[in-house]
């Protein structure tokens, strides 16, 4: 196959499942991190993973910011969420609905399939596809679609539209499985069916992109419906915990995605419960109003003593107002309580350096190390490793750290100029040379392809 045509499958390919392109910024997609949205979204799925036959480890998870309500996936073995699908779902049973079904399709090797499929289809008619589609999410016209239809593409675009709703019924029937088998209902999965079948009528432009991508059919409904009537777990609860953790999911995502008066008027006073004190204590934090925040997130220490993710929060609100000493005292309290996470080690690390101290440079050193070794393709840890050894004058190492970050961003000559200075500096055939190398290589491999 030429270069042409792998690039143009690719491109669809790394729209998703999906045939339809995403919004024209998709390519520019912003990611959100946190610890406790990811280890929460986690959590729903392991199991539904698991019950797949996947390997929960392999599989990873993204959160798109994103207000359209919107899930797919991309890459084989790549898991997107909107925060906008998130911010709307009323249970974490919707959230599990939509996990449930996206495993199908990466249990079923749908990706790999619709690749095979468009390599049956010819380069100009794939190309015709491709531009037509951009057009039309670039214009925000549905009738820019018109363009798929020139030079004889309809009948390969209705061949793989068709093939799409199939993909999407055999998803819904693994999901449904898959569910069962954990012992969760399906009834997240119908309701999230049911609030977007009113949009198939709405034009093109103002459907939600999880409408356009996956094509909704009365079939489909009535399968989930049938499905409930008979399953044992229609009515199953949910697992203990995972009903507060979802309203701690949205709550905080309001806090820090919407402006701050809506959060408030979201979250008023009036309503004491944790999700919305939580809400509201991000709310003050970005007013900003650190005082009061600062007395809304202590009361929910206070409360809750080993909650991390509460001592996080008061760590980044510290640390972003100067009180750097205070701020690592709370980032380490969260450590502590949660040493599976890499995000607070590295924001701990980055509290510990600000205070450039030898001996807290060196814990600094530490956390990082151990940060890297959890998630090493976090660029922002490596950024930090880079600081914390270029103070403790290891220039080598600091050079080798920068190697990591550029080759993850994708930065090939950056990553080879670092791993270079790495080498020149680090003894020949110790574990550090021998990464710079494999970092130099790699970045070369990267131009060769």
């Amino acid at each position: 196959m030429s270069n042409i045509a792998r690039g143009l499958i690719a491109l669809i390919a790394s729209l998703g499942v999906a045939l339809t392109p995403m919004r024209a910024d998709a390519a520019g997609m912003s990611l959100i991190r946190d610890s406790e949205i990811e280890n929460t979204i986690r959590d729903y799925a392991t199991p539904l993973f698991a019950a797949a036959g996947l390997s929960p480890g392999a599989i990873r998870i993204y959160i798109v910011n994103n207000d359209d309500i919107n899930a797919f996936v991309a890459g084989g073995m790549n898991l997107f969420l909107n925060t906008g699908l998130l911010v709307r779902s009323e249970s974490a049973n919707e959230v599990m609905g939509v996990i449930a079904h996206e495993t199908g399709h990466i249990a079923g090797g749908h990706l790999a399939r619709l690749q095979e499929q468009l390599r049956s289809a010819s380069i100009a008619q794939i190309l015709a596809m491709v531009l037509g589609g951009v057009a039309a999410a670039a214009s925000g016209e549905g009738g820019a679609a018109a363009v798929l239809g020139a030079g004889g593409t309809e009948m390969v675009r209705r061949s793989l539209l068709n093939y799409s709703r199939t993909q999407e019924q055999a998803a819904d029937q693994a999901g449904t499985k898959y569910l069962d088998s954990i012992g969760q209902s399906s009834r997240g999965m119908l309701q999230i069916l049911d609030k977007l079948s009113g949009q198939e009528m709405l034009l093109t432009a103002r459907q939600s992109p999880y409408v356009r991508s996956h094509p909704l059919t009365s079939e489909r409904l009535a399968f989930v419906r049938n499905h409930l009537a008979t399953s044992p777990y229609a009515d199953a609860p949910l697992p203990p915990g995972f009903a507060m953790r979802h309203k701690r999911m949205v709550a905080k995502l309001h806090g820090f995605m919407q402006q701050p008066g809506r959060t408030l008027m979201i979250y008023p006073e009036s309503d004491t419960s944790l999700p919305a004190r939580y809400a509201r204590a991000i709310a003050y934090y970005r007013t900003p109003d650190l005082p009061r925040a600062l007395t809304a997130i202590n009361a929910l220490i206070a409360e809750n003593p080993d909650d991390p993710y509460f001592n996080e929060l008061k760590g980044q609100m510290l640390y972003e107002n100067g009180r750097a000493r205070e701020a690592s005292e709370a980032y380490g309290r969260a450590v502590k309580l949660n040493p599976n996470a890499p995000l607070t080690r590295v924001g701990h690390a980055e509290t510990l350096l600000a205070l450039n101290q030898e001996p807290l440079t060196r814990q600094a050193l530490a956390e990082l190390q151990e940060a890297m070794r959890q998630e090493p393709e976090f660029s922002r840890g490596w950024r930090q490793l880079a600081i914390a050894h270029g103070r403790l004058g290891e220039i080598g190492l600091a050079g080798l750290a920068l190697a990591e970050e550029a080759l993850l961003l994708g930065r090939k000559t950056d990553a080879r100029h670092q791993s270079q200075r790495a080498q020149a500096l680090l003894p020949v055939g110790s574990p550090g040379w021998l990464r710079a190398q494999d970092i130099e290589n790699a970045a070369r491999k990267t131009d060769d392809d």
